[in-house]
């Protein structure tokens, strides 16, 4: 039972790809940037203001499939300069509270639409 998830208060798919994907009680939602949804523009700025608009889209999509954050069990995040990793952290940090999900964060070359970083997630109930 596969059911593509899609809202516009994330960014569309800049590719053939789905938002988000829902099988049973498992929920695959694609790598996200920090596009603004409203615009279609990558946000500028430091790490910190384009990591609240990457969480901010995870988060939507994953309320527009009946989730919630505290269902997200694994993230994976990339990241186009790990000295950036402290700031993103903090930021990362207060969307998750007490009882982070599963994580790996990685440095890349690259991110499309060169954005600094990317997120994807993985939830369940």
């Amino acid at each position: 039972m596969k059911a593509i998830i899609s809202t516009k208060k994330a960014p569309a798919a800049i590719g053939p790809y789905s938002q988000a994907v829902r099988c049973g009680d498992l929920l695959f939602v694609s790598g996200q940037i920090p596009i603004d949804p409203e615009t279609g523009t990558l946000v500028q700025g430091d790490i910190e203001k384009q990591a609240r608009q990457v969480l901010n889209n995870l988060k939507a999509i994953i309320e527009a499939a009946g989730f919630t954050l505290k269902d997200v069990v694994k993230c994976s995040c990339f990241l186009a300069d790990m000295e950036d990793f402290p700031r993103f952290n903090s930021v990362y940090g207060t969307y998750f509270g007490d009882a982070p999900p599963a994580r790996e964060t990685l440095e890349v070359s690259r991110i499309p639409k060169d954005a600094r970083l990317e997120i994807s997630a993985v939830c369940t109930r």
